[in-house]
């Protein structure tokens, strides 16, 4: 065993892969975690190894379905009026409520988060570890598009580097997924379906026909990544299946032969209850355009039925919020992303399912491109937090960033309680 550098022991400790283990010590030697067992069983550290006790001890959450966009409002047309500059402040501020959140690994579905990722990985701001797709992909007046602008401002707005990208036909595909590629991308994210926050396309449409999309997953393959892909209607779920799609975001419509079909295929759902329930309440307080929201108000209880279907079926299914706008005030803001874990337990799943779906089922969104994170075991990266209370008794504890007490991220502590 490598000399640890950090003990923590815990009065009880929550794996993400088990049940709950009380009284356990955990070592750390660096940015991972040497060793987990009973405190009485600890191998010895030395004087100068810290030991550090916390009631209650868990992995730091994954929100697998975020966008670092720097966004106020819910309409997507501020894309093209928020400068880019002023977007990526922003995020950086969205990427410090995740950590005081508990959340220490983010899956970013389309924004900025290839290159916020890069400056917290620098050093220069606090924030989770970033594995972001780069730009959000569809065909042309897909979800991807802004219809209320002239055609050629998502280019141009690509060109400056936003995070929107429309392609159409098998060599505009391969390129699109190449750029994505080329500035580092971990996963490859798609339209498979028509969206709430866009204009003109239908969320039950399918975007992409079957050919295109599978020459994306198979480019993306290649590279050992891949796609997630959006989609509310059941065309688009299953066409993305056919093609080999392992992540389906949102499944609004999710039925049983599509949720039999998901499991066939290993694909797990992204479940993205927090953006209904969140924009339900305050979309329309936010600047929800009125398109949007005859949508939003169409799909709302439908997701919540497809959620509770899949969890009854045995989908597998990892958590994600789709938290979108910066600033506590908004309607989809960073810094709740533990709400997720409550509005699952509200479809059906237990408490300690619902924490696995946000700790050890969470990295296998990235397919190979996984890191070792999301369990406390030894060779894991050293992403823990601690609360002040049983998140197993009160799941709700985990959507107030007050209960979350520290957090280490990659052995580094980042939040302790002031002194």
């Amino acid at each position: 065993m490598t000399s640890p550098t950090l003990r923590i022991d815990t009065d009880c400790l929550i794996p993400g892969d088990g049940p709950p283990v009380p009284s356990a010590a955990v070592l750390i030697a660096d940015d991972v975690i040497a060793w987990v067992g009973p405190q009485d069983a600890a191998p010895s550290t030395g004087e100068n190894v810290k030991c550090i006790p916390v009631p209650w001890l868990m992995p730091g959450l994954w929100d697998c379905h975020v966008h670092m966009t720097g966004l106020r409002s819910t309409s997507l047309d501020d894309v093209m009026r928020v400068p880019i500059p002023m977007a990526a402040a922003r995020a950086a501020r969205d990427a410090r409520d995740a950590i005081n959140a508990g959340v220490t690994s983010v899956r970013e579905v389309g924004g900025y988060g290839i290159h916020v990722g890069q400056v917290i990985e620098e050093g220069a701001i606090m924030g989770p570890h970033v594995y972001a797709a780069g730009d959000l992909i569809s065909p042309t007046g897909g979800h991807a598009d802004l219809h209320t602008y002239s055609v050629g401002c998502v280019a141009e707005l690509g060109a400056r580097g936003g995070w929107l990208h429309t392609c159409d036909g098998v060599t505009e595909c391969l390129r699109a997924v190449r750029l994505q590629l080329r500035r580092g991308a971990k996963f490859i994210k798609v339209c498979a379906s028509g969206g709430v926050l866009t204009k003109f396309d239908d969320p039950q449409h399918q975007q992409f026909s079957d050919y295109e999309l599978k020459t994306i997953v198979e480019e993306a393959a290649r590279a050992e990544r891949i796609v997630a892909g959006h989609c509310h209607g059941k065309a688009g779920i299953m066409a993305a299946l056919r093609a080999g799609v392992k992540t389906i975001e949102h499944g609004t419509f999710l039925d049983d032969e599509s949720a039999e079909a998901m499991k066939a295929a290993g694909a797990i759902l992204v479940t993205t209850r927090f953006v209904k329930v969140r924009m339900m309440e305050y979309g329309r307080k936010t600047g929800l355009p009125d398109y949007a929201y005859k949508k939003l108000v169409d799909t709302a209880e439908i997701q919540r039925g497809a959620v509770e279907l899949a969890i009854r079926s045995g989908v597998k299914i990892a958590s994600g919020t789709d938290s979108l706008t910066s600033g506590p005030n908004t309607a989809l803001p960073w810094g709740l992303h533990g709400l997720e874990l409550a509005l699952l337990v509200e479809c059906g799943m237990k408490p300690l399912e619902a924490i696995r779906a946000a700790t050890a089922d969470a990295p296998a969104t990235l397919g190979p491109q996984a890191p070792k994170s999301g369990c406390i075991k030894a060779g894991y990266d050293a992403d823990v937090i601690a609360l002040n209370g049983d998140p197993v008794a009160d799941i709700k504890l985990l959507s107030d960033a007050r209960n979350v007490t520290h957090v280490w991220k990659g052995g580094e502590l980042l939040k302790q309680p002031a002194h």
